[in-house]
């Protein structure tokens, strides 16, 4: 899986975002995978809903469009539950309340 620094107008984000980009990798996602730290998200193309099923953890959830902004954050998603943004064509997923650590905001422009 390929992985890229991340980072925003108010500087980096995260120093490791796995990429999900194949129909199996983003099939998979984070099932099965070590809960992931601060410093790590999954950014999931193409994308525009997410669900958490097999999940035994809570994840923000970060919409964007294909020029990378911000268009919904869903935070703390639980285990079991959905979630979508028709708009967005890619979705970071990252540990709970992580968003709102890093200063994550809707209208924000990501890069890595």
């Amino acid at each position: 899986m390929n992985s890229a620094h991340l980072s925003s107008q108010s500087g980096r984000l995260l120093d490791e975002a796995f990429l999900a980009n194949t129909p199996w990798l983003r099939l998979r996602g984070l099932l099965g995978r070590s809960t992931l730290t601060d410093n790590q998200g999954m950014l999931i193309s193409p994308c525009n809903s997410v669900h958490t099923i097999g999940m035994s953890y809570p994840l923000d959830i970060v919409y964007l469009n294909d020029k990378n902004q911000v268009l919904k954050i869903t935070r703390n998603l639980k285990p079991w539950r959905s979630s979508g943004c028709k708009d967005a064509t890619k979705v970071l997923e990252l540990t709970a309340g992580n968003a709102s650590k890093k200063n994550i905001n809707q209208g924000d422009i990501l890069s890595w």
